[in-house]
């Protein structure tokens, strides 16, 4: 089993499947579990940086701190502790270092992010952690 897992998350329904998957993995290996969300910062960096730029990441932020909170909520009402973390910066990057750093032993991610223009942006999240990531990586699909 896993001791020490990473679940990313970001309010899509793909990511509720994988918090499920992570709640109920965590829960059965008794492990640890974290979950973080990404403030993509790729989406913004052509921008000139202007208070324009400010507000959207301070938005995102807020949007991001609302999602973790939720899923603290549903860990505790599971029993689970849940450390929960905001990163900024390309998400697959971040959630790589992340687990490198927490010793993570497993990565969960969904299959699909928030919409598809977020995929032909930045790509898919998925796809990078699964090629770059040394540890297991868990795609849950919707």
């Amino acid at each position: 089993m896993f001791a020490n897992i990473l679940v990313a998350i970001d309010g899509s329904e793909a990511s509720q499947r994988a918090f499920d998957r992570a709640l109920e993995t965590a829960k059965a290996g008794n492990a640890s579990l974290h979950a973080v969300y990404v403030v993509e910062t790729g989406l913004f960096s052509s921008l000139p940086a202007d208070n324009t730029v400010e507000v959207m990441y301070n938005v995102l932020k807020n949007e991001g701190e609302s999602v973790l909170a939720r899923a603290k909520s549903q860990a505790a009402a599971s029993g689970i502790s849940l450390t929960t973390h905001i990163k900024f910066g390309h998400a697959g990057s971040e959630l790589i270092a992340l687990a490198e750093k927490n010793k993570a032993d497993l990565i969960i991610v969904g299959s699909h992010g928030k919409s598809q223009a977020d995929r032909l942006l930045i790509g898919s999240v998925s796809t990078f952690v699964v090629t770059h990531s040394k540890v297991s990586t868990m795609v849950v699909r919707l």
